[in-house]
């Protein structure tokens, strides 16, 4: 493993974290490997038409340690890195616990990643075995992986799941391996996973996390909400959001884990009522294209969806409202791949402030609120969002990305927000977020939530758009409902107007979109949107 220059937590916050039970000497294999032994009836299912799967967290932690045994006769062993890029599998699951088990760096890349994205990750983290697929939907990976290998000196075994091996070794031979008797003791400080950033900017970001800070949060949002029903997971288990609902909170609560691997609104809908399951949480979009979908029967689904968290992107007031007014229980929660769950609410809280803010900071978790000088704001103004915590990262595979990202030991997530005088935290925006539009900051956030009021509109997504006389000027994609047709301009201009809105914030331009690109846990990528623009003036 590269020297990546981690940073170290200053002693007596360390202190601190053990002497409160945040931080111990387990490491996640050591976690996991006692979670699904007590959990080892509990069921195990993937909806796929690939691939399905049905059995039980005994039966996948059977397969893990084989697939360990087969790993570490192959040279894999702690500090070693190893990727996955599978989708919503169940060699996915044991794959990921496998890597665990040996004290290895476990590297999870989204199933969708193309040949650029995941040559980068490899190449960057010094990978040393691959498990893939051969392909799914549209990806050829043994295509990919033909075209980049050559570039990969530290990648040493290649591992494929599929029909078709392209010479490599197909994982049912690795899975026949003798399985390891337990999870390998290792230096619960070293790193456990590298989680790369889910490509809200054009180069993704390795974000290590310890043995000890993936550990609490996994303790840290396990106990922050009752166990309850099991959850049927879209979210990619390649991704953070989708690893930590599929793949370690079931675990640690002793559930059962229900798998999709494509998110096909139609299907999960019917898949709740057939498994009992919960769906809709995660972000805005899971709930989203639940209720627009034609199937959704409010008194069939609703049973399914009455207690929901939303998180992993912005979550709109419409939304909420909308959700509250179906009498769904919504709580919103804030964190990013580095610091994973900083603030959340209760569903006991105040109705305004589980509609309105992302929640109170989580046990253990300290923010501040700052100005543009690194000074804290008063209560109710406001500024970035720093914060620290045990479940914090230790740096980036950068060490320059991680010098820039912390202000001595607080870590400047780059949104911002405002704490009330109760302490809940309300993300306003994010600082790239914000359009310079002649010299005036305008909230993107601000004018998306307005938008999201106008009938019709499901979804938008504001941008800054290029003004050679402004330099930049506001923009909006809408995607709207099925059956709507996107309103005009002065439409859109006179809805602001009605809401009070000031006139330099009104969008300039108006574009329809049937979907947005977005990150794997459902965020738009706004930098794509930015280049479409940049892109259509002349020369660009």
């Amino acid at each position: 493993m590269p020297d990546w220059e981690l940073r170290d937590v200053e002693p007596e916050r360390t202190r601190r974290y053990v002497r409160e039970g945040w931080w111990d000497d387990d490491s996640l294999g050591t976690v996991l490997a006692a979670g699904l032994a007590a959990a080892a009836a509990e069921t195990f299912s993937v909806r796929s038409d690939r691939r399905p799967w049905r059995g039980t967290l005994g039966d996948v932690d059977a397969l893990a340690r084989r697939v360990a045994g087969g790993l570490r006769t192959r040279g894999i062993g702690p500090g070693d890195a190893v990727a996955f890029q599978l989708p919503n599998w169940v060699e996915a699951a044991a794959t990921f616990y496998a890597v665990c088990y040996l004290g290895a760096t476990v590297v999870p890349i989204v199933h969708f990643y193309g040949a650029k994205e995941v040559a980068y990750i490899l190449r960057k983290t010094n990978v040393k075995a691959l498990v893939t697929a051969d392909r799914f939907g549209h990806l050829d990976y043994l295509a990919n992986l033909g075209a980049m290998q050559a570039d990969l000196p530290d990648l040493e075994l290649v591992t494929v799941v599929g029909d078709d091996a392209g010479g490599h070794l197909p994982f049912d031979d690795l899975a026949t391996a003798t399985p390891v008797d337990g999870p390998t003791r290792v230096d619960p400080t070293t790193p456990a996973l590298i989680a790369y950033t889910s490509g809200t900017t054009a180069d993704p970001k390795g974000v290590v996390h310890s043995h000890r800070t993936i550990g609490a949060e996994i303790r840290q949002l396990g106990s922050m909400q009752p166990a309850g029903r099991a959850s049927l997971v879209g979210a990619p288990v390649g991704h953070g959001i989708g690893m930590l609902a599929a793949l370690l909170l079931p675990v640690w609560r002793h559930q059962a884990i229900h798998l999709i691997d494509v998110w096909d609104p139609a299907r999960v809908l019917a898949s709740a009522v057939e498994e009992d399951v919960t769906i809709g949480s995660g972000a805005t979009y899971f709930l989203t294209s639940l209720l627009d979908h034609p199937d959704f029967d409010p008194a069939v689904h609703l049973p399914y969806m009455d207690h929901i968290g939303l998180g992993g992107s912005a979550v709109p007031g419409a939304v909420t409202e909308r959700a509250t007014g179906l009498g769904i229980s919504v709580v919103r929660s804030f964190g990013s791949t580095e610091h994973p769950s900083i603030t959340g609410a209760l569903h006991d809280a105040p109705l305004e402030k589980r509609l309105y803010t992302d929640g109170k900071p989580l046990a253990g978790v300290e923010i501040r609120i700052v100005d543009a000088n690194g000074h804290d704001v008063a209560v109710g103004e406001q500024g970035e969002i720093y914060s620290r915590g045990p479940d914090c990262f230790v740096g980036y595979t950068d060490p320059r990305a991680t010098k820039l990202a912390f202000d001595g030991d607080w870590f400047m997530t780059g949104d911002i927000g405002v704490l009330d005088a109760d302490g809940y935290l309300a993300i306003t925006d994010r600082k790239k977020d914000v359009i310079i539009r002649g010299g005036e900051n305008v909230s993107a956030a601000e004018v998306e939530e307005l938008l999201l009021r106008i009938p019709g509109v499901a979804e938008c997504a504001v941008v800054a758009a290029p003004d050679t006389r402004m330099g930049e000027h506001v923009c909006a994609f809408l995607r709207m409902s099925r059956g709507d047709t996107i309103p005009s301009l002065d439409d859109v201009r006179a809805w602001l107007e009605r809401a009070g809105l000031a006139r330099q914030k009104w969008p300039e331009e108006l574009h329809p979109v049937d979907d947005f690109p977005r990150t794997a846990s459902g965020k738009v990528q706004k930098f794509v949107l930015r280049q479409r623009l940049r892109q259509a003036l002349p020369g660009g």
